[in-house]
């Protein structure tokens, strides 16, 4: 399917917020979460401009897979070092062995079936964090309400993670058009989600 001017535009809006968040909008912190949402805003800000210089072509491409596992990883790590101190070395131990393990066995072994479970055990528990860690410290008290966005956020990146994952795996939960056709918005949408929670904490 061919990428349309509307989506291109919709992709730049994208980009250009994540461009902001990386300049301006996680000022303040220590390193390591500093660090972990430049990465993930990065990445993001690259399959952005990747996809609006390249078509939707590059989604073929192996290595989606495997660099689409930096950014809820990234910015799952960001939030447990910011808010969950106890949980700090042992979450960095499983965000860097799970990036391993994704990319040996997307390079490697790649015996399909195993592959399938470690993607979708990483990306699970990455996804979880970054949904529910956001809603629970608004909930308390502990940051803004609105802060709840950046658990919409990470929602919605993993809706739209799951409709690849399906569509590359041959088992697509709805049409290859549909998904692309949607994609570009929900980006956007994940992006405001993220950027409008971190303003708001």
């Amino acid at each position: 399917m061919k990428i349309t001017p509307l989506d291109r535009g919709l992709l730049l809006a994208a980009c250009l917020l994540c461009a902001y968040q990386v300049v301006a909008g996680i000022n303040g912190l220590e390193s390591v979460p500093t660090v972990a949402y430049t990465i993930a805003f990065g990445v993001l800000l690259v399959a952005g401009l990747l996809m609006i210089i390249l078509g939707y072509e590059v989604l073929d491409s192996p290595a989606v897979v495997i660099v689409a596992t930096i950014i809820p990883l990234s910015l799952s790590l960001g939030l447990i070092w910011q808010y969950a101190s106890a949980w700090r070395i042992p979450y960095l131990i499983f965000a860097i062995n799970g990036f391993l393990a994704v990319l040996i066995t997307r390079t490697v072994l790649k015996p399909r079936r195993l592959a399938t479970i470690v993607l979708a055990l990483v990306h699970g528990v990455a996804g979880m964090v970054v949904f529910l860690l956001p809603c629970i410290l608004a909930a308390n008290g502990t940051t803004g309400p609105g802060f709840a966005l950046v658990g919409l956020g990470g929602a919605l990146i993993g809706l739209g993670g799951l409709l690849l994952s399906f569509l590359k795996a041959g088992k697509p939960i709805v049409s290859q058009e549909t998904i692309l056709q949607i994609l570009p918005g929900l980006l956007l949408l994940t992006t405001i989600a993220f950027v409008a929670g971190f303003a708001l904490e």
